[in-house]
């Protein structure tokens, strides 16, 4: 199923959640929405499940308006973070809901659930725990009952709001992986909302990069942390060190910052904004730098470095202990600063 979306926007009093978003999920995609809370990312996942409705704008899926259809209607497959399932049921019987509930003459017969079911739990490696409920189940095994419900009605698209956040680190990475592979033996269209970068680009095909309602990005794991498309990205992206530069004829230069690595080719030139991730930055030995150690931290593989100007700016740098840069640091010492990779935006 072909996802199309133009111009959809939300608001909720005087709070606009979505403003004007342009979206298009080829069928049998992976695409996942990425952003801080409060970007918008679950309210457009409700909007395409029909849990909620638009303002303006327009929903459709393989040329069919769907905002024209009940959530009944568009055979939606829903996973959420709280996994959403009946503590009173089996696992069998959670798995079969969707289809137990379909209008008569719609509903499969018994045994053809029951198939489907035993199907399904194969499936999900999870054929030994039809019997049980759902307090007897780990997360990571709960997580896995609520994605055979969903699947057992065979979604023309399957949403996952948070799917992994209640679990454990060590969790979440296994089920990521094997979310993947069901995803590629399935073929079914899916959007998974997230906050996590690593879950984001480990799955998706495609990450959409949001923000207070809007799409900042769109693009693959690489492109998005290599050449992020706004300031919000980059900072997003872990390029929390923001120095201001000036650009001229497309080098990037500033008092006490070897820019020689970065270029801006396009921009403007006039006064800049380089953003640049701490482990990307390095700190170099210079007696007449403009920058002080202010302090370090030994963390074994890593120095943790606070560098301070003479106005008491202070950015962080992220060093190899065994880096040639690093010999010679101590707090106290002067030195200029050297990105390695970064990103410059127009001021």
């Amino acid at each position: 199923m072909t996802i199309q979306i133009s111009q959809l926007h939300k608001s909720f009093g005087q709070t606009e959640v979505l403003r004007g978003i342009d979206l298009t999920v080829a069928d049998g995609e992976l695409v996942a929405l990425l952003g801080p809370s409060g970007s918008g990312k679950t309210t457009l996942l409700k909007i395409i499940a029909g849990l909620d409705w638009p303002d303006a704008g327009r929903l459709d899926v393989d040329g069919q308006d769907w905002l024209r259809l009940a959530a009944q209607d568009r055979r939606i497959g829903f996973v959420f973070q709280n996994y959403a399932l009946f503590p009173h049921m089996t696992v069998r019987d959670n798995i079969a809901f969707g289809l137990t509930v379909r209008p008569r003459a719609e509903r499969p017969g018994r045994a053809q659930i029951a198939r489907k079911v035993d199907e399904l739990l194969g499936f999900l490696q999870i054929e030994a725990l039809g019997g049980r409920y759902p307090a007897q189940l780990s997360g990571g095994q709960r997580q896995r009952v609520a994605l055979g419900r969903a699947l057992a009605i065979e979604p023309t698209v399957l949403l996952l709001d948070e799917p992994f956040g209640a679990l454990d680190a060590a969790v979440r990475r296994d089920l990521r992986r094997w979310l993947r592979g069901v995803h590629d033996a399935t073929g079914t269209t899916t959007i998974f909302v997230t906050h996590d970068q690593e879950e984001a680009f480990e799955l998706a095909d495609r990450v959409v990069v949001m923000d207070h309602g809007r799409i900042q990005q769109i693009g693959d794991a690489a492109t998005i942390h290599d050449a992020p498309a706004t300031p919000f990205v980059a900072d997003f992206m872990g390029a929390t060190v923001a120095l201001p530069v000036t650009v001229r004829g497309g080098s990037v230069a500033a008092p006490g910052v070897d820019a020689s690595r970065v270029v801006a080719p396009g921009l403007p030139d006039g006064p800049a904004r380089l953003f640049v991730r701490p482990e990307d930055l390095v700190p170099v030995p210079d007696p007449a730098g403009p920058w002080t150690v202010a302090s370090i931290s030994n963390t074994g593989s890593q120095l943790r470095l606070v560098l301070a100007d003479a106005s008491g700016a202070e950015v962080p740098a992220d060093l190899r202990r065994r880096h040639p840069a690093a010999q010679g640091l101590s707090p106290g010492a002067r030195v200029h600063l050297r990105p390695e990779a970064a990103s410059v935006f127009p001021v």
